[in-house]
C-alpha cells in the first residue's frame, strides 16, 4: 500500500505533465505513445526512452527548455568509437556557445523576491528573513561583475570563496560564472589544511573569504584561517574580505572589502554574460578525500545547467515562485543545487547555521513562516527528528509544503512512516540519491509514481542506471552494483590538474573496463531495483558486509538501529582476518544518560536478529564517544576500516593527514585511530599490515 499517491491536480500542473504534451507534439523525437501517459507505467516508458534514445532525449530538452545557444551545436554527441560517444570521452553539443548564469536572471521579476536568507543568529535575534529583490541581484551581480573584470578576471580563471551560506556567495557564483571563469567554494567550518588541500590545486586567482561564522550559538572566528590560507596560495592575485561574524572586523592587509568592490563598480547597466563552449568548466567541486588528495571534479557550463533544469523541473517540480529550501552550506553539491533553482524560476531559501539550535523544530517553523514549498534536508537530520518524536505538523503550519526532498545517506523506512504521520500526510517524499561526481541525482522524486515505503520512486530521466554484478552480469534480485550504462551531460568534464585523465577513469571507469565495459559507470554503492523501477540503496560497494558469502549493505543495520531510542548513533564494519574469517564490530554512540550494559548488547543483537536476520548480528558491540564523518555529512566507514586494518595506519596518526583532515568531527577519528592495535590484537587480526 503506498504512502502516497499523486493527486489528479497535481499531475495536471507538474512540469513533467507539461513535457508530455509537448512530445506529443513532436512525433518526429519517436516517443512511443505509452511514455506519454500520466501514470507509473508511462513515467517507467518515459524513463527506457530517455535511456535508449540519448540523444534525442537530451535534444529535446535543450528545445524544451528553450536553452540560450550564442552559436548552436553541431551535433549531440561525439568521442570514442565510432565517434558516438562512450564513457569520458563522450563530448556534448560541440560547437554550441552557452552561459550557465544568463539562465539563472531568465525569470527576473518584481512579483517575488530572488533570494531569501535567515541565518541562526538572526532568528535567535527576532529579525525576519531578509528577501533579496531581482533588482538588488542583479546590480550586485553587475557590480561585483565590473570588480572582477577590474582584477583581470575572465574565462578560465579561478574564483574560490571560503563563505558560508549567504546572498553573497551567490551574487559571487554568477558574478563568476557570467565572465566565463570558475567557481570554487568551502564552508568556513572546513579546516584550513582541507581548503589549502583543495584549492592549491586550481591555482586561483582571487579568493573570497568571510571572518568568521556561528553555529549551534557560538561564534567561530576564522581570521587565522584565511591569513593561513592568504600565505598557502600564492596564485592569488586579490582576497575579498566578507566581514560576516562581526561587521566591524578590520579588513586584512592587502585585502578589499566586499562592500567597497561593490561600492567601486555600481552600475545601472545589467550583468552581461560571456559565452563559453558547452563543455567549459562552471565549477570544481570536490570528494571527501578519505583515501588520497581530494579529486578537483570539475563540471561544465552546458552539462549542469541541462541537468539542474531536468531535475529540477522534472524530478522536483520546482515552478516559478515557490520557495526552495536545502539545509546545505557552500561546501555540499546541494548548495549548487539550491541556487540552480533559479533556473526554473524558483526562490532559493538560504540558512545559515545549525538546524538543531536552538532546537530540531527551527527549520520546521521557518518552512511555516515563509512558507517553504520544497523542504530539503539529509537523511540523518529526518532520522534524528523522529527519535525525538518531534511533529513538525503541530508546531508549524506546513499546509504549503509540496515535497520533502531527503539525500546524504539511505532514509531507513521507518522515516518514511515518521513524515507521513508527524509531517504531512499530503507531501511529496523524495528520496534522492546522487554525488558530488555528478552534482545531481540519479535517482529521486519521480511524479505520477506512488511513494513506497523505504524506497526511492524512481531512476531519473536520462540515467541508465543498472543493477551489475561482480562479472558484469544484471542482478534482477538482491544486491547489486549501481553502473551507468550511458553517459550524462553533467558527469564531469575532467579532474582538475589530472593528466591523461587517469585519475578520472580509476574512479568510475575502470571496475568494468576488463569486462569490455570500458564505458560503463561505477559509482560505489549498493542497489536494489523493484520490477516497478523503484530502488533501495543500501550503502556504499565498497564498505559492504561480506558475511558468509552474503553481501550486506550497511543501511540495513542502521535502519534498525536508528529505531532504537538508547542509541544516538552506529557504525558497523566487516573486517577480513588474515585466515579468511572475518569479524563484524558495531560501534555505538549512547544516547545521553544510557551505558552500554550486557543487556543492551543483548537487545541490539536480539532486535537485529527478528528485524534481519542472524547474519546481522554484530561480532562485537563496542562503545565510542561518536562516529567520524566526512565534511559532507557521510559516514567514514572505509576510512575507520582502514584504520582498524592497519591500513596507512602511520599516516592516520598524523592529526595532519588523512584521514583526519577530511572528518568533521576529527575526535572521533583520533579515538579509532588510537585504539586500533589493541582492536586488531584482541580480534585476531593482522597487525603488521601497514608495511
Amino acid at each position: 500500500m503506498p504512502l502516497w499517491t499523486p493527486p489528479a491536480s497535481f499531475l495536471d500542473r507538474a512540469h513533467l505533465t507539461q513535457y508530455r504534451v509537448w512530445l506529443a507534439n513532436r512525433p518526429g523525437l519517436g516517443v512511443p505513445d505509452a511514455a506519454l501517459q500520466p501514470n507509473a507505467e508511462g513515467y517507467e516508458a518515459l524513463w527506457r526512452w530517455s535511456v535508449a534514445d540519448v540523444d534525442r532525449f537530451w535534444q529535446s530538452l535543450w528545445r524544451y527548455f528553450a536553452v540560450i545557444a550564442h552559436t548552436p551545436a553541431t551535433r549531440i554527441r561525439g568521442g570514442g568509437p565510432d565517434d558516438g560517444g562512450v564513457g569520458p570521452d563522450t563530448r556534448w553539443f560541440e560547437g554550441a556557445m552557452l552561459n550557465y548564469a544568463e539562465h539563472s536572471f531568465r525569470h527576473q521579476t518584481g512579483d517575488h523576491p530572488a533570494l531569501i536568507f535567515q541565518s541562526e543568529r538572526g532568528a535567535a535575534a527576532g529579525s525576519a528573513p531578509v528577501e533579496v529583490s531581482w533588482d538588488d541581484l542583479a546590480a550586485a551581480v553587475a557590480a561585483f561583475q565590473g570588480f572582477l573584470r577590474s582584477e583581470g578576471i575572465g574565462p578560465g580563471d579561478r574564483v574560490a570563496a571560503y563563505l558560508p551560506n549567504v546572498p553573497q556567495a551567490v551574487v559571487a557564483f554568477l558574478a563568476t560564472a557570467s565572465l566565463g571563469a570558475v567557481w570554487s567554494c568551502c564552508s568556513p567550518d572546513f579546516g584550513v589544511r582541507t581548503v589549502i588541500d583543495r584549492f592549491a590545486q586550481i591555482e586561483p586567482a582571487l579568493l573570497i573569504a568571510t571572518d568568521g561564522y556561528t553555529y549551534a550559538g557560538k561564534p567561530f572566528d576564522r581570521t587565522a584561517e584565511v591569513a593561513e590560507l592568504r600565505a598557502a596560495l600564492p596564485s592569488v592575485r586579490q582576497t575579498v574580505f566578507l566581514p560576516y561574524l562581526d561587521l566591524d572586523a578590520p579588513t586584512p592587509p592587502d585585502a578589499v572589502r566586499w562592500g567597497d568592490a561593490l561600492a567601486a563598480h555600481r552600475t545601472d547597466a545589467p550583468p552581461t554574460f560571456e559565452p563559453v563552449p558547452f563543455d567549459h568548466p562552471l565549477w570544481v567541486l570536490y570528494s571527501s578525500g578519505t583515501t588520497g588528495t581530494p579529486k578537483a571534479i570539475t563540471h561544465s557550463h552546458g552539462g549542469a545547467l541541462l541537468e539542474h533544469l531536468k531535475y529540477l523541473a522534472f524530478h522536483n517540480d520546482t515552478h516559478p515562485g515557490e520557495r526552495f529550501f536545502w539545509f546545505t552550506t557552500t561546501g555540499w553539491m546541494m548548495w549548487n543545487v539550491l541556487q540552480a533553482s533559479l533556473l526554473v524560476g524558483g526562490v532559493p531559501v538560504l540558512y545559515d547555521g545549525s538546524p538543531g539550535h536552538p532546537d530540531l523544530g527551527a527549520l520546521w517553523r521557518l518552512a511555516g513562516t515563509l512558507p517553504i514549498h520544497h523542504f530539503g534536508t539529509s537523511a540523518p537530520y529526518l532520522t534524528a527528528c523522529m527519535k525525538q518524536d518531534l511533529r513538525p505538523g503541530e508546531i508549524a503550519d506546513l499546509s504549503a509544503l509540496r515535497s520533502l526532498g531527503s539525500t546524504g545517506a539511505p532514509l531507513p523506512a521507518e522515516a518514511f512512516d515518521w513524515v507521513y504521520d508527524a509531517v504531512s500526510e499530503d507531501v511529496w517524499l523524495c528520496s534522492m540519491s546522487g554525488g558530488t561526481d555528478v552534482c545531481t541525482a540519479f535517482v529521486g522524486g519521480c511524479p505520477g509514481k506512488p511513494v513506497h515505503r523505504g524506497r526511492i520512486q524512481g531512476r531519473a530521466l536520462g540515467v541508465a542506471l543498472a543493477s551489475w554484478g561482480d562479472n558484469g552480469e544484471p542482478v534482477a534480485e538482491g544486491l547489486g552494483e549501481m553502473v551507468i550504462e550511458q553517459p550524462m551531460p553533467s558527469m564531469p568534464v575532467f579532474f582538475w590538474g589530472d593528466a591523461g585523465d587517469a585519475r578520472y577513469r580509476a574512479a568510475y571507469f575502470d571496475h568494468y573496463a576488463d569486462l569490455d565495459a570500458p564505458s560503463v559507470w561505477r559509482h560505489g554503492d549498493f542497489i536494489e531495483l523493484f520490477d516497478d523501477g523503484s530502488l533501495v540503496i543500501h550503502g556504499r560497494s565498497d564498505a559492504t558486509l561480506n558475511r558468509r558469502g552474503v553481501r550486506i549493505g550497511t543501511a540495513e543495520l542502521y535502519a534498525v538501529l536508528d529505531g532504537l531510542p538508547f542509541l544516538k548513533d552506529s557504525l558497523v564494519l566487516n573486517l577480513e582476518r588474515p585466515d579468511g574469517t572475518d569479524v563484524m564490530p558495531l560501534f555505538v554512540v549512547m544516547a545521553e544518560g544510557e551505558a552500554l550494559t550486557d543487556d543492551r548488547i543483548a537487545e541490539i543483537k536480539a532486535t537485529l536478529r527478528q528485524e534481519c536476520s542472524p547474519r546481522h548480528v554484530p561480532d562485537a558491540v563496542i562503545a565510542v564517544p561518536d562516529v567520524p564523518y566526512t565534511l559532507s555529512g557521510k559516514k567514514m566507514e572505509v576510512p575507520v576500516k582502514k584504520l582498524l586494518l592497519g591500513l596507512d595506519a602511520r599516516a592516520a596518526l598524523n592529526k595532519d593527514a588523512l584521514p583526519f583532515k577530511a572528518v568533521r568531527n576529527p575526535a572521533a577519528a583520533e579515538h579509532f585511530a588510537a585504539m586500533a592495535e589493541a582492536f586488531r590484537a584482541d580480534h585476531l587480526l593482522k597487525s603488521d599490515m601497514s608495511s
